[in-house]
């Protein structure tokens, strides 16, 4: 479940080159459609961020991974790009659903260690649907017949299978919140937001990669490095996944802080690669660039869960989960628009150089607020454990 979120989000990414070039799109309508996702899945998390913890993890999966694969249905039927953002907006609805619950699921139905447990498959199991989206999507798009159309088929084929092994998962858990739930904000309780505002804004910086990985990604490989067969481009996009799901293997060994530290390093360190494999249209320095990216992607993914899991109990987890992804997403919508208007007007070099600027500075309010949480204070955090962990 945790994986259909990232390939659900990465399934049009390398056939964003293909609609422009059918249907004469400018960057800013092809940001705009990958945009019009994270800002419907925000709005989701608004109104519906904690109906998990009321109706059952169950309950919220299967609306949401319903409601992607009617998206899904809408992109690969798709006749003009009015379709396109309604199938994104669909599939937003759908992910808005699922990425709290499933990943709160993935604590409560892990028993003892869940919280450090939970945090490493959901960041390897995103790291999957991102490869799956990338890899799959390069290698229909070059070598098999309709690639604006088989990519999204092949997709509604397996959210049709996840939400068949959705159906069976346990109605309740036991520790759903009292009372009936009514549409609200998400609420994040006063012990919880030194660990929340470290959570929320390493699992920011880590989703702005999405910008220039998923938005213009494919573009930058074709235009600007020089590579015109998308299995490669995909291939070398999917660098981001494999080193994600590498380093999240390996990072369950890790206290949160040393993790976000050390993913805010690595994020910094592929921006200034990435502008250097535009402005020298270098493929090797740009697959280094999308490589670094992942790790740094996966280390602060990996230390905002962890932090989170840790500090909030089962009652609230769901809604606490859900107000970091509406940050996450809100920001990614936000900036994936900014660039789509900037390389429609000044070039796509300038807007990706832009792009690693604006993920430098997230990376450095990150490490500002790591740094801001002594560690004598972050030991308490993490004392703080669920019930259901105990």
């Amino acid at each position: 479940m945790v994986a259909h979120t990232l390939w659900t989000s990465a399934a049009p990414a390398m056939t964003y080159p293909l609609f422009a070039e059918e249907w004469h799109l400018t960057h800013t309508v092809t940001t705009g459609v990958f945009a019009i996702y994270p800002i419907v899945v925000a709005a989701v998390l608004v109104g519906f961020g904690d109906v998990s913890d009321y109706v059952g993890r169950r309950a919220a999966i299967l609306w949401g991974v319903g409601a992607s694969l009617f998206g899904t249905l809408l992109l690969a039927l798709a006749p003009d790009v009015l379709w396109l953002f309604a199938g994104r907006a669909f599939m937003g609805i759908g992910v808005g659903l699922t990425a709290g619950p499933s990943t709160a699921a993935m604590v409560e139905f892990s028993g003892q260690g869940a919280a450090k447990r939970a945090a490493t498959i959901t960041t390897i199991a995103q790291a999957v649907g991102f490869a799956a989206a990338l890899l799959l999507g390069g290698a229909l798009i070059q070598y098999a017949p309709l690639p604006t159309r088989l990519n999204f088929w092949v997709l509604s084929a397996v959210l049709a299978a996840l939400f068949a092994a959705a159906w069976f998962l346990p109605r309740h858990t036991g520790t759903e919140a009292q009372g009936r739930w009514r549409p609200k904000t998400p609420f994040i309780p006063n012990h919880l937001r030194n660990a929340f505002a470290v959570a929320a804004a390493a699992v920011t910086t880590a989703y702005t990669h999405g910008v220039l990985i998923l938005s213009l990604g494919s573009q930058v490989a074709r235009d600007l490095v020089g590579s015109p067969n998308a299995l490669v481009n995909g291939a070398a996009l999917s660098l981001f996944a494999i080193a994600s799901a590498v380093v999240g293997i390996g990072a369950r060994r890790l206290q949160p802080r040393a993790a976000m530290t050390g993913g805010v390093a690595a994020s910094a360190l592929g921006m200034v690669l990435l502008a250097a494999a535009v402005a020298h249209h270098h493929l090797p320095v740009f697959l280094a660039a999308t490589a670094i990216s992942g790790a740094g992607y996966s280390l602060l993914f990996f230390g905002g869960l962890q932090t989170i899991n840790s500090a909030a109990p089962v009652e609230h987890r769901g809604g606490v989960l859900s107000a970091i992804y509406l940050l996450a997403y809100v920001s990614l919508g936000a900036v994936s628009l900014l660039l789509g208007a900037v390389a429609t007007a000044h070039g796509l070099g300038f807007a990706v150089n832009l792009g690693a600027g604006v993920i430098s500075l997230f990376s450095v309010i990150t490490v500002a607020l790591v740094a801001m949480t002594a560690p004598d204070r972050s030991r308490l955090l993490f004392r703080r454990k669920a019930k259901d962990n105990t």
